[in-house]
């Protein structure tokens, strides 16, 4: 499945739905639920029922572990055969089951995550850092994965604009894909790790460059290298494990069109297996909280010498997943403090 978070224009005003991508349309998973409960006439709960294992939020239909996923699937199933009948497609007071695209909000998939990690762990990445730096790989990135915590707060969808931060000169796209974890756990074990993980998306991390090649210096950080309104892009779904191998995916760049960045997740030394295993010692991972993958190969500005503008366009894919678009905002009035 490839799950969605959404918003859309009704008469109660705008409401925040989950869902699932079907071709070009975006079906909505509760009321399509309630839909399938409401026509079996084995209910009359179908609301209650539909919101308990298909709700409206993202983290809270994740926590229904495989009862929900199991009835998400029953409610797309219920919808693609009425569709092959040509039946109508209505919920059970008539609410709208299927969107067209251009006519709601793709948000990340996870609103509001629990936690953000973003590890470091492609290798060519690592190694093109040392050649830019001349500075080596410490031995300490082939014994642990090695991450950072980010802002839950600013994370957005596909097609949104991100500000250009007042204190930055570079502003700079990282290529990647992460996982949201599905159940809650501790202490997991590499092999058990893949039940923990609900589904992938694309993450654009967008950072300050010219300011986070100082913070790195510090010993400590990122700071505002990172840290800014808007600066974790995810989207456009969360493909659940059964549709999606991450072991080897095509990752590509476009900056308005033009391809500046392309990669495969073969490249990845820590697995997202080995990653949650390190990650989870002694430390409780729940559903929604994400782990990126850190940038493919030549998945930034930084390794091509190459600046994104003020109005360009920012197109990531991943095989399988899809493309998350971004758009650079315009400068503000230069009020840099950072030194």
């Amino acid at each position: 499945m490839k799950l969605i978070t959404f918003s859309v224009q009704t008469h109660l005003g705008t409401q925040t739905r989950i869902g699932a991508l079907l071709g070009d349309k975006a079906l909505d998973l509760n009321f399509a639920y309630a839909a399938m409960l409401h026509d079996s006439g084995k209910t009359e709960r179908y609301y209650p029922l539909a919101e308990a294992l298909v709700p409206s939020d993202m983290i809270t239909f994740l926590q229904g572990g495989e009862q929900s996923m199991s009835a998400a699937k029953q409610a797309i199933e219920f919808v693609q055969q009425r569709r092959a009948n040509n039946q109508a497609l209505r919920g059970p007071d008539k609410q709208i089951l299927l969107y067209a695209l251009k006519d709601i909000e793709l948000l990340a998939p996870v609103t509001n995550p629990g936690s953000i990690r973003d590890t470091i762990s492609f290798e060519t990445h690592a190694k093109n850092f040392e050649k830019r730096t001349g500075k080596p790989i410490p031995e300490l990135w082939y014994q642990q994965p090695l991450y950072y915590k980010g802002n839950t707060r600013t994370v957005v969808g596909h097609n949104t604009v991100v500000p250009w931060p007042n204190y930055t000169e570079k502003l700079d796209y990282e290529l990647e894909f992460g996982v949201y974890i599905g159940k809650t756990g501790s202490n997991i074990k590499a092999e058990d790790a893949h039940a923990y993980i609900a589904g992938y998306t694309i993450f654009n991390d967008i950072s300050a460059r010219d300011v986070l090649q100082k913070e790195i210096t510090m010993l400590l950080g990122p700071a505002k290298g990172k840290d800014m309104d808007m600066g974790n892009v995810m989207g456009p779904c969360l493909v659940t494990p059964d549709e999606l191998d991450p072991s080897s995916l095509d990752m590509q760049a476009r900056i308005n069109g033009e391809v500046w960045s392309s990669g495969n997740s073969s490249d990845m030394y820590w697995s997202f297996a080995k990653i949650i295993e390190y990650i989870s010692q002694s430390e409780t991972l729940y559903p929604g909280d994400f782990i990126g993958s850190g940038t493919v190969a030549f998945g930034c500005g930084d390794e091509l010498e190459r600046w994104v503008q003020p109005g360009d366009l920012i197109e990531l894919e991943v095989q399988g997943i899809g493309v998350l678009s971004t758009t650079v905002g315009q400068r503000t009035c230069n009020t840099k403090t950072i030194t």
